[in-house]
């Protein structure tokens, strides 16, 4: 389907061949170049087709912004055009960025201008929510410790983005990092223009502020400040939590502020972060994004001391708060009956846990394999003085090679029950797709030709395990622990590896195309025997080969 770009066409559906639209007669190649394919969204200030650039090789996707004032007078026109302009090099400055898209071209036909950026596929924040309900307070978390440092790096470089909400935030397919797109910077500085022309107003009434709801007092009063941007991501992690839009949730008459503390159910902590992040008055706001990541990042290593001083009173700590400082950040629910480390632990405190869990095993502390039999062949539990049955004598399927061989049923019934030390199992051949596995011990654990394709096995220990040409392509493997173990010729393509440990794996042959190592523990001469495109992300951030 081609698309014609003329506003004014009636009909603007055509076939994929044709080169004139068939209702108005528009040249349907924009510039020469770009064929619009697709209507990604309307508004006032204009549309958003969704394009092929013809000149390139492969003719890749790209997006374009068509832009136009709400009256065709010369002087609105050239004011247009000096903001237009200065919207395409605050675009180019910005695209510098790997979270935000390039500004791939610019141009004008009067009366309208273009803008080209690049296209990214993926789902937005809102999309997921719809598709999935409510985040947790973990993934809220998480989209907080992404989002921020790109704000402030927008804020540093003296933009104000003016638009955050659910439908700005784009997961990338290609590696799930959270793309901010859709800059506002074109309305918001035709709306403060015409502060000072008010007799112009009327022309540009479609060139909004923000959205309603996610957009703070200020900004509606068209004084936008860098605390605007957080205003507006705290209530996008409301609707995150809530599911619900800020129209949806109604307003304290007193306060000015939204009615949703009694729709979550999330520690305190994470309450008074948003709380702050939502103040109406800025005074009281948190004025820059690493004011809130400082909150964060500082809970957290307070929380990690926390599980090293006294594992076993975490819980209730936790519970029933801290007496001493503000707390803005708790581990998830789900996390608390392992003693597993919440996922926003620093890298460095969770290999030391890894190694010190793998420094047991190594010492004696093995696991009894029996708990994962069936009822009428469980053997029992160690007691002071008794023998115990060698996890040898343990076969569900009579493997010939001794030691416990699980079969998808028994591991996911046992995970299922709140187990989570699988080490020295016998998993080769394992089918076992899309499963959450998150927090587990595979030990020394046999993995070899293993199918887990899209498995989460986020903080999973799998120091010295044989995983030769496993199959593990899109699993979500942040903070893993690989130390010593053999991923010889394992397909490892799209797995998020961000914060893991490989140190001394064997990754000869390993498919890392596609994979996001970011912060991970690996050495070069590691990554140079793996097989590495240009979209591998390496530990430094950077894509490319042999970084």
């Amino acid at each position: 389907m081609s698309y014609c770009y003329n506003p004014a066409c009636t009909n603007p559906a055509n076939p994929d061949d044709a080169t004139l639209c068939q209702a108005c007669g528009t040249n349907l190649l924009l510039h020469n170049r770009y064929r619009c394919t697709k209507i990604l969204g309307r508004g006032g200030f204009g549309t958003t087709f969704l394009a092929d650039d013809m000149v390139l090789p492969g003719k890749p996707n790209c997006v374009i912004k068509q832009l136009r004032p709400a009256a065709s007078a010369p002087h609105i026109l050239d004011m247009a055009r000096q903001l237009f302009q200065r919207e395409a090099t605050t675009l180019g400055k910005v695209g510098n960025h790997p979270q935000v898209p390039r500004l791939l071209d610019y141009f004008e036909l009067e009366p309208e201008f273009y803008l080209v950026q690049e296209y990214v596929s993926g789902l937005t924040l809102q999309q997921e929510v719809k598709r999935n309900g409510p985040m947790s307070e973990g993934q809220v978390r998480q989209v907080m410790l992404e989002v921020l440092p790109i704000l402030d790096y927008l804020h540093k470089i003296e933009v104000i983005h003016r638009d955050i909400k659910p439908a700005n935030l784009i997961r990338r397919e290609i590696d799930g990092k959270l793309i901010l797109i859709d800059f506002g910077a074109v309305k918001d500085q035709v709306s403060q223009a015409m502060m000072a022309n008010p007799q112009d107003y009327t022309a540009f009434t479609a060139f909004a502020v923000g959205t309603p709801g996610y957009a703070p007092p200020e900004q509606m009063a068209m004084r936008p400040v860098y605390a605007s941007d957080i205003y507006a991501l705290g209530v996008t992690c409301i609707y995150l939590l809530t599911g619900k839009s800020p129209k949806d949730l109604g307003y304290d008459n007193t306060t000015g502020e939204f009615i949703w503390r009694s729709r979550v159910n999330i520690s305190n902590d994470l309450q008074n972060v948003l709380e702050k992040m939502t103040e109406v008055s800025i005074k009281h706001r948190y004025q820059t994004a690493q004011d809130v990541l400082q909150d964060l990042q500082l809970v957290q290593k307070r929380l990690d001391l926390q599980q090293f001083s006294s594992p076993s009173s975490v819980g209730s700590d936790i519970n029933q708060g801290l007496a001493t400082g503000p707390l803005h950040s708790r581990p998830d629910p789900s996390s608390r009956s392992t003693g597993s480390l919440p996922t926003t632990v620093s890298p460095a405190t969770r290999h030391a846990a890894n190694a010190a869990r793998s420094q047991q095993a190594r010492a004696g502390l093995q696991p009894n394999y029996s708990r994962f039999a069936p009822p009428s062949t469980r053997v029992p539990a160690r007691t002071s003085g008794a023998a115990q049955t060698p996890p040898s004598q343990v076969s569900y399927d009579n493997n010939p090679h001794g030691g416990s061989r699980l079969t998808p049923q028994t591991l996911m019934a046992a995970y299922n029950r709140g187990e989570r030390d699988f080490s020295e199992s016998r998993l080769d051949n394992l089918v076992l797709r899309k499963a959450n596995l998150s927090d587990a011990r595979f030990v020394q654990a046999f993995l070899q030709k293993a199918d887990l394709r899209g498995c989460v096995m986020m903080n999973v220990d799998f120091g010295r395990a044989n995983l030769g040409g496993a199959n593990l392509r899109d699993c979500d493997l942040r903070a893993s622990y690989f130390v010593n173990a053999d991923l010889q010729g394992a397909n490892l393509q799209g797995a998020n590896l961000r914060e893991a440990s490989l140190t001394n794996a064997n990754l000869r042959g390993a498919n890392l195309q596609n994979a996001d190592l970011t912060g991970s523990n690996i050495t070069p001469n590691q990554i140079a025997q793996a097989r590495t495109n240009w979209f591998t992300i390496h530990p430094n951030g950077k894509r490319g080969i042999g970084i």
